[in-house]
């Protein structure tokens, strides 16, 4: 029996980023399910996902609003942010990445959240 692979939910209104990051988890071996909005991601469910990550700046439901709403109905789902608005990531909101990031921290700190299952990580650049 294979073994179960860790599901990461990507949303972005960047398809390219959405793209990228798709690929970076995948080859990591995360089953990665890619969004390009909030609604999208809501409208499919939370249930089965074991990471969100989500882009704060997005129409009609940003990040913000949708990590508010990923922990009400899941409070153990580790949300991390990502943001292109320096002056958004320099606040030291926790699990925030800053674009352009390292792809390597970013795999680290879910790992981390994995493994600790409620620990985020923290801004990085």
């Amino acid at each position: 029996m294979s073994k179960h692979r860790k599901v990461v939910a990507i949303v972005d209104d960047d398809l390219g980023l959405l793209e990228s990051l798709e690929d970076l988890f995948e080859s990591a071996g995360y089953s990665a399910r890619s969004f390009s909005s909030a609604g999208s991601l809501l409208s499919s469910g939370l249930s089965g996902l074991d990471v969100l990550i989500t882009d704060i700046g997005m129409p009609d439901m940003d990040g913000f609003e949708l990590r508010d709403i990923a922990k009400k109905l899941r409070p153990s789902l580790p949300v991390f942010l990502i943001t292109g608005r320096h002056e958004i990531a320099d606040q030291g909101i926790s699990g925030c990445f800053r674009k352009p990031f390292d792809a390597q921290a970013m795999l680290t700190a879910v790992a981390d959240a994995l493994r600790d299952r409620g620990a985020e990580g923290r801004c990085d650049n």
